[in-house]
């Protein structure tokens, strides 16, 4: 256990703050709820971002950038929409020394203005779909805010399409939600459960959101993305209509998805632990640490440096990137340069001394484990590619077991509220009640619906109304 870090079991928030301290992944900016990425941070939500822009591209979907300010009556024209967003809104009301005709809204999220757009380019059907991107900052002002997790302003990626039918434009909200998924599993390794968000918890304005839910390591949950399927309501709005083929006019149909820097603080709490960041190798800016140990200058510069060179770019070119890097601290102590690395989630750490280079083999350091396992020099690009998978199947089984021990069943709401309180984690159960309900559930037991998971047609009697043909629901406490 790190001196640095805060054991998990003492003090969880605590243990999250030291981790991104210790990794060096953010600190606090001056203005409260805001923070700054720090290169660390920030390489890794590179990493994040690559992955996600390749798959949406591969979709059909491309980039584009809208405003950051958006007119306040913008927001007003659809009233879900500025209900449930209007407490959150950091607003603009003087610019250029003058105050303004008519009060402007840094970006909560962006269906109104780019609806406004969508309006003034579609015409005929032949306009649709639109398949449109944007990564970008938001705004959001929050009362409680965690690094990573919410934060007042966080950078994420906002998709908006627009289509002819509502069955395309369902079928793109699912389609999205399964490359979350997708990215979520096999790319950060988060064991996330897919489903339909209830009534209580849906996006203001839409009229069905799906989600990727995935339980942390204090057996809390996380809403890792969503994806929503907003029917005509922000095409009413804005006025977005186009000749179908029959020369009538129709209103289109609309989405909207969006993951954004949360998923660092996901995976955070998912992998990492007492000695600090665990980091799922796919994912990892830095795969590989290589560390050349001498306390001679003249072996390092001859032999040790050299190398390291040569192993770290036939490693870069096995690897397809520039994923690692060789350690040349040599004020510091061994045991510190490890440290150091360790720390930061480096997956595998490559320890290459005098005597390694005589025998040919160099030392292999798995951080997920701590395994050692000596390796021939000439057989480090072949096994090192391995080594990873193993570690990203190792991180994603623990985490998928972590989660199935910590999911229980209930049938009645006094099973209900004794499970939430007792055992924590994830309580399915069969839930045909209001939003009202859930707000009730929310005030008694500090949980939420999660998610009616995809793909379970079983119905049942509601814990808490006792209506008939209800559908399982995952609730938890959550972030």
């Amino acid at each position: 256990m790190a001196r640095n870090i805060t054991p998990r079991t003492e003090d969880y928030s605590q243990w999250y703050l030291d981790i991104i301290k210790v990794a060096e992944l953010a600190d606090y900016a001056p203005v409260r709820g805001c923070m700054v990425i720090r290169p660390t941070g920030y390489s890794l939500w590179e990493s994040i971002q690559r992955h996600f822009d390749d798959a949406f591209k591969e979709t059909g979907h491309v980039n584009a950038y809208f405003p950051l300010l958006i007119p306040n009556s913008f927001l007003e024209k659809e009233a879900e929409h500025v209900e449930g967003f209007a407490p959150e809104c950091a607003v603009v009301t003087h610019a250029g020394g003058e105050e303004l005709e008519e009060p402007l809204v840094v970006r909560p999220t962006s269906e109104t203005v780019i609806g406004h757009m969508y309006s003034k380019w579609i015409q005929s059907w032949r306009d649709l779909p639109i398949l449109i991107n944007q990564w970008a900052n938001v705004m959001r002002w929050e009362k409680r805010p965690r690094l990573f997790l919410r934060t007042s302003e966080f950078l994420w990626q906002e998709g908006h399409t627009a289509h002819s039918t509502r069955d395309e434009a369902m079928e793109e909200t699912l389609k999205m939600l399964e490359v979350y998924r997708r990215i979520m599993t096999d790319i950060l390794a988060l064991p996330v459960i897919p489903g339909e968000k209830t009534e209580g918890e849906r996006f203001p304005g839409a009229d069905n959101t799906y989600t990727c839910e995935t339980m942390m390591s204090d057996k809390k949950a996380l809403q890792a993305g969503t994806s929503h399927f907003l029917g005509q309501n922000f095409a009413k709005a804005f006025e977005i209509q186009f000749q179908n083929q029959d020369g009538n006019l129709e209103y289109a149909w609309t989405t909207s998805w969006g993951v954004s820097t949360r998923l660092i603080g996901a995976l955070i709490m998912t992998h990492s632990d007492d000695d600090g960041l665990v980091l799922p190798p796919r994912v990892a800016p830095v795969k590989v640490a290589i560390l050349p140990i001498s306390t001679d200058e003249e072996k390092i510069a001859s032999t040790l440096l050299p190398k390291a060179a040569e192993i770290s770019a036939r490693l870069d070119a096995r690897l397809g990137g520039r994923f690692t890097v060789v350690d040349k601290q040599f004020h510091l102590r061994p045991g510190d340069r490890f440290f150091y690395h360790l720390q930061k989630g480096v997956p595998l750490r490559i320890e290459l001394g005098e005597k390694d280079i005589a025998s040919g083999t160099a030392r292999v350091v798995r951080r997920d484990t701590g395994a050692k396992t000596d390796i021939p020099i000439d057989a480090l690009a072949e096994r090192i590619p391995l080594l990873l998978e193993e570690i990203h199947t190792s991180l994603y089984e623990k985490a998928l077991a972590f989660r199935k021990e910590n999911t229980c069943f209930v049938s009645d709401y006094e099973e209900f509220k004794a499970a939430i309180e007792n055992q924590g984690g994830f309580v399915e159960t069969f839930f045909a009640g209001t939003s009202e309900d859930e707000k009730k559930i929310k005030e008694e037991t500090g949980a939420t619906a999660r998610c009616m998971p995809l793909g379970s047609e079983e119905r049942g009697v509601c814990m808490k109304t006792g209506r008939s043909g209800a559908r399982r629901t995952i609730f938890a406490k959550a972030y």
